[in-house]
């Protein structure tokens, strides 16, 4: 067999399970792709950790196993881009700096397929990285970075290579999926299962990127490049977390038969694709109301094929280095005949303002006679139909209550909001969250 020969730049925790899954079944690997998959080099920093962390033996790594300066480990990788016999280089230093960024086009410039789950990069920064693996001829795989072992990107770009997507939606954070699960199933408040999630492992020391929106968005960025040829800036796209959604929320919920998701979803819409991410109640009659824990879910709407779904675990060592070697199987067997080009249609972005959404809205007010009928009025003048007003909670000198509205825009209810506010009647900012069936 041809050696196929890989060069991990980074052994952390995703980085030491691929060196791991391919030093376990190695015989396997090379007899599905042909070739002899050869583990030949690896850059860490902290190689001693690395080596007794994943019982790697010490020859695989630049320096003979000791840990590596700065300066050393930045030597070592010029002489992986220099080396002719490498042919993919596994990116798993993570981040968005500069120093990975040129990394990664380096890679793609040297000659060599890069593998990535650094689904922050390639969603912020990954428009030149694309550019310099299409014009040096080169592949990059980056099933890792949305939804890490779902092979969603594989799915997209070959399942349903015959079909047209026409939305795409789902739960891509594992993270705030655990902690909504234990608010609901346990009742409790957020800071309570957040602190559960951390203490489980499911959620960092800092979640802030998992909890408010961050990471999810991340994923739905690369999706819609991928599923629609756009691309969407961070700035661009909306996202919102679940940090401000309390019991009371999550009582609302279940009043009206749902449960709360973050839930990111994009839909084509003639010359337009609409995108967010944000906490919605998703109905019991979706599949999503049922998809709890750390697990991720993804939907897709095709236009021949109709609906798809995809459920599985979104993160871990394991589990996402898994869909790395995934790739680097995928490369070694295919790559004379791989295409990195991305849809480039001439659709515009828009925001879920100006699409039409069932919603609910969560009212504080002063606890009076008649507001519950002056807000459905202010409502109604938007032109929005109301489908059902929940019973009042009473909570000191305040009332609490929800509204649920049949399909409308954001910018509806909006201008409904600011028309209230003029009462001087509600006692907290009102919450908005779509409604998903």
């Amino acid at each position: 067999m041809n050696p196929f020969k890989i060069a991990i730049i980074g052994c952390g925790t995703v980085g030491g399970g691929v060196a791991k899954i391919i030093k376990e079944i190695n015989s396997t690997l090379s007899d599905r792709a042909g070739k002899l998959i050869v583990l030949d080099k690896i850059v860490e920093l902290n190689a001693t950790v690395a080596i007794e962390r994943f019982g790697i033996d010490k020859k695989h790594f630049c320096g003979g196993g000791e840990d590596l300066s700065a300066e050393e480990a930045a030597n070592y990788i010029k002489d992986i881009l220099n080396d002719p016999e490498i042919s993919i280089v596994v990116e798993t230093v993570g981040g968005t700096s500069d120093f990975v960024h040129d990394l990664c086009v380096g890679i793609c410039k040297s000659g060599k397929h890069l593998v990535s789950a650094n689904k922050a990069l390639l969603a912020e920064r990954g428009k030149e990285i694309f550019k310099a693996a299409e014009e040096n001829n080169v592949s990059i795989g980056f099933e890792a970075a949305v939804c890490g072992a779902i092979p969603i990107i594989k799915t997209i770009k070959e399942s349903f290579s015959g079909d047209e997507i026409t939305s795409v939606s789902g739960i891509l954070n594992g993270t705030s999926n655990y902690i909504l699960s234990r608010m609901l199933d346990e009742k409790l408040d957020f800071d309570v299962a957040l602190k559960l999630a951390q203490e489980a492992g499911y959620a960092e020391a800092d979640p802030t990127l998992d909890i408010n929106g961050g990471d999810a968005a991340h994923k739905l960025i690369i999706l819609m490049k991928l599923v629609f040829g756009i691309d969407v800036s961070m700035e661009e796209l909306k996202f919102q977390g679940i940090q401000n959604i309390s019991a009371t929320d999550m009582a609302y919920a279940q009043e009206i038969d749902s449960k709360f998701k973050l839930i990111c979803y994009a839909k084509a819409d003639g010359s337009s694709v609409y995108g967010t991410v944000a906490p919605m109640m998703v109905k019991n009659e979706n599949f999503l109301s049922d998809v709890n824990g750390a697990t991720n879910a993804v939907r897709t709407i095709n236009r021949y094929s109709g609906k798809h779904i995809l459920i599985g675990a979104g993160a871990g060592s394991s589990e996402t280095a898994s869909s790395i070697v995934a790739d680097i199987m995928f490369i070694a067997r295919y790559n004379d005949r791989m295409n990195n080009a991305l849809l480039n249609k001439k659709l515009e972005f828009k925001d879920l303002s100006q699409f039409t959404f069932p919603y609910v809205i969560t009212f504080e007010t002063e606890d009076k006679p008649g507001i519950t009928g002056l807000v459905t009025t202010e409502i109604g003048k938007q032109d929005v139909n109301i489908f059902t007003v929940t019973h009042n909670r009473h909570v000191s000198e305040s009332a609490l209550f929800s509204i649920e509205t049949q399909p409308c825009t954001l910018e509806q209810i909006n201008a409904a909001i600011e028309r209230i506010k003029t009462q001087n009647i509600l006692k907290a900012e009102p919450k908005v969250f779509p409604i998903l069936y």
